[in-house]
């Protein structure tokens, strides 16, 4: 805030995709990781709503809490595979998560996004940029498509 009343410009976030490899669906566009302490310790305090498609990916966390969060959200632990250790639908607001000892990270998620996306423990989740995962997209297409031409 203060670069931008002195004429400075804002560094622009990193922002992920995530997707449920396991069940060939998305759970956002636009992550934003909270790797930093003061990251992790801001979280989403001082927001009103999560858009759809927002989201912070804690990392690295064994639990979370909603203490001063206006909100319920969604909780996807996962451990540091990126598969899926505990979820809890519409975690509500002032509250502290249980922890995960085997747990590497936390997805904080808007409300119906792991009953919209059947997320379940056990799936495996792909985190990673925009290309990243038009990559990973074309090429699972491809494989789909010669498994169909050979079979």
């Amino acid at each position: 805030m203060f670069r931008q009343l002195i004429g400075g410009k804002k560094k622009p976030q990193r922002r992920y995709c995530v997707f449920n490899k396991t069940r060939e669906s998305f759970l956002s566009f636009s992550i934003a990781p909270a790797d930093s302490h003061l990251a992790r310790l801001r979280g989403l305090v001082g927001k009103f709503r999560l858009k759809p498609d927002d989201g912070i990916w804690v990392i690295p966390s064994q639990g979370v809490h909603t203490i001063g969060l206006l909100f319920a959200i969604d909780l996807i632990y996962l451990d540091s595979d990126h598969r899926v250790i505990h979820v809890i639908e519409s975690f509500g607001t002032f509250r502290i998560g249980p922890i995960r000892t085997n747990c590497s990270s936390v997805l904080e998620l808007p409300t119906r996004t792991i009953y919209s996306s059947q997320t379940q423990v056990g799936d495996e989740l792909l985190i990673c940029s925009v290309e990243e995962m038009e990559k990973y997209l074309k090429t699972s297409q491809t494989k789909t498509e010669s498994r169909a031409a050979s079979g």
